[in-house]
């Protein structure tokens, strides 16, 4: 099973791509490819901008990792209780691609923020917008004080452990 890994943010030590990496990981024997947004820098999506210069070719980048994994994992920051610049611009291109941005793969959408609120907000937005762009979403999570939660490397709650072990036994 081909897993595709990413946090929906721009941050060199994102804590959204962490939790991402760190549920692919938990299902054994994956192949796993895990995404770091800065790879994928682009103008900001305009109109003006694809009609001069066309689509970015990093955009199309970003939609053939999706049409050669089997699974997704991404993990959404959430920045003014929406998604992240970074990730929509980035989405934004890809839509223009290929409208069906997740081409029907089952994703398990999660969300994670330093504070108690675990960027509830965006992962709700996420999971009601996904099925437009064709996105199977499998099970979602919202994971609260990220660093109180993984420890070492690990999730050191029980009970997010097992939900995220729920989620991937799914795929």
């Amino acid at each position: 099973m081909k897993i595709l890994a990413f946090g929906a943010s721009s941050s060199r030590q994102s804590i959204n791509k962490a939790l991402a990496s760190y549920t692919a990981n938990l299902v054994a024997g994956a192949e796993i490819t895990v995404l770091d947004l800065n790879d994928f820098d682009m103008p900001i999506f305009s109109e003006d901008i694809e009609k001069s210069a066309g689509v970015p070719v990093q955009a199309q980048a970003f939609v053939d990792a999706i049409a050669q994994t089997d699974v997704i994992v991404v993990s959404f920051a959430e920045h003014n209780g929406s998604y992240s610049a970074a990730y929509k611009n980035i989405f934004d291109w890809a839509s223009r691609i290929e409208k069906a941005v997740y081409q029907n793969k089952p994703i398990a959408v999660l969300s994670t923020s330093p504070g108690p609120g675990g960027a509830s907000s965006v992962l709700a937005q996420a999971v009601n917008s996904m099925p437009f762009f064709k996105g199977r979403v499998i099970g979602s999570l919202s994971v609260p004080s990220f660093y109180d939660v993984m420890i070492d490397g690990e999730i050191a709650n029980a009970s997010i452990k097992q939900a995220l072990l729920d989620i991937v036994a799914k795929f």
